[in-house]
């Protein structure tokens, strides 16, 4: 018998469709301590997007609802009038997670760089979660936490590194115009 090339097609796109979605979210760190069961349900609620090259994902200042994960393409983060280059992300990259807890304004914009498919888990998806499988729920949660927690170290200790340089430099600014005095 031969194929239909016109239903194998159909069904050979959904199931790569499907195995992609799975692959990256296995290796996005907030997903990390979930089983494949556990994967398949998050699989299921999860919004996904197809963003044009330049299209904003969302915009500084914007009430943020959720996080994003790249399923292929690239997104830059970008913040103030400026427009500075913060991050530039790729496949299997996530942002935008702290709207995940807070319903606070984006502190940068989010723009596709290139034709890209978006994967959007959203504040109330999570909650949802939580109420239907909190188990589930609880293991994003703590990853969830655990990434903060990190990154807020890490921006404590960049913090504290550039308060000593400052410093520093005061110094030297304080030494040259003490010289300055002396000379004089």
């Amino acid at each position: 018998m031969e194929d239909d090339s016109y239903w194998s097609n159909i069904f050979r796109k959904e199931t790569k469709q499907t195995k992609n979605i799975y692959t990256v979210l296995k290796h996005v760190p907030i997903f990390q301590d979930l089983n494949k069961k556990e994967l398949k349900a998050i699989e299921r609620i999860l919004h996904r997007r197809t963003y044009k090259a330049g299209e904003a994902i969302f915009n500084e200042n914007e009430p943020g609802f959720g996080m994003y994960i790249i399923e292929s393409g690239k997104v830059y983060i970008n913040a103030g009038k400026e427009q500075k280059l913060l991050a530039v992300l790729t496949e299997g990259d996530f942002f935008g997670e702290m709207a995940l807890l807070l319903e606070i304004p984006r502190t940068a914009s989010a723009i596709s760089y290139e034709p890209s498919q978006i994967l959007g888990f959203f504040q109330p998806d999570l909650f949802g979660l939580l109420e239907t499988k909190p188990r589930t729920g609880n293991k994003v949660l703590k990853c969830l936490a655990q990434i903060i927690a990190k990154r807020l170290r890490q921006g404590t200790l960049e913090n504290r590194e550039l308060k000593l340089k400052l410093n520093d430099l005061e110094k030297n600014q304080n030494k040259k115009r003490v010289n300055r005095w002396t000379i004089r």
